[in-house]
């Protein structure tokens, strides 16, 4: 399978890491969203939406949707739990990840840490609320935490890989994780894992 991906993207990171602890080998292809290239037509042909990560299958076959490559890659594994309802706080974590979370903490980061300057100078205003609300979604998490080891279920699952992509570098957006313990340690818990890939990684 071919990973068409942005390396420091916190998406494609959630699917280089799922691989990694399910053993299954991606090709890495580098794509220069920033140089608009997820734009271009080529790219377009395999992603209308215009945006990485894009999987693309051994038929040929593409899948967009970091969440839906999650879901494609885990199902049938440990990482996605077999009991009905855990799989379903499994989506309900990786739908609280796209809808309350990453559109706060990686938008922050992204701006903070890899836009030009002279363009965040234009959403600088917006700073307050992308940490407001992030703040917010870090303290959901804190609470679920107080009471459960993991997202999702009694075990490590795609739940916590949808999760800890973007909250493991919200430093980055300027986020102080040390106002939420619990958190800090979950992160710690998924790190420790065998087969943890850290971002930096350049293994498919």
């Amino acid at each position: 399978m071919k990973l068409h991906q942005f390396h420091m993207s916190g998406n494609c990171y959630k699917v280089r890491l799922a691989a990694h602890h399910l053993g299954r080998k991606l090709t890495l292809v580098d794509v220069d969203m920033m140089g608009g290239e997820t734009r271009r037509a080529a790219f377009l042909a395999k992603n209308p939406n215009g945006r990485v990560p894009t999987l693309e299958l051994d038929n040929g076959n593409t899948l967009p949707e970091s969440n839906a490559i999650l879901f494609y890659l885990a199902e049938g594994t440990p990482l996605m739990p077999e009991a009905h309802l855990d799989r379903a706080r499994v989506m309900q974590w990786m739908f609280f990840e796209q809808y309350s979370h990453e559109p706060y903490i990686a938008v922050a980061r992204f701006w903070l840490a890899y836009a030009p300057k002279d363009q965040l100078e234009t959403r600088r205003h917006l700073i307050p609320e992308w940490h407001a609300k992030g703040n917010a979604a870090l303290g959901v998490m804190e609470t679920h935490l107080a009471s459960h080891d993991w997202f999702g279920g009694p075990r490590f699952s795609i739940g916590d890989i949808a999760l800890y992509a973007y909250t493991h570098c919200a430093g980055d957006g300027g986020f102080d994780l040390t106002r939420f313990p619990r958190v800090s340690d979950w992160l710690k818990r998924v790190a420790a894992l065998p087969r943890h890939l850290s971002m930096e990684t350049r293994i498919g």
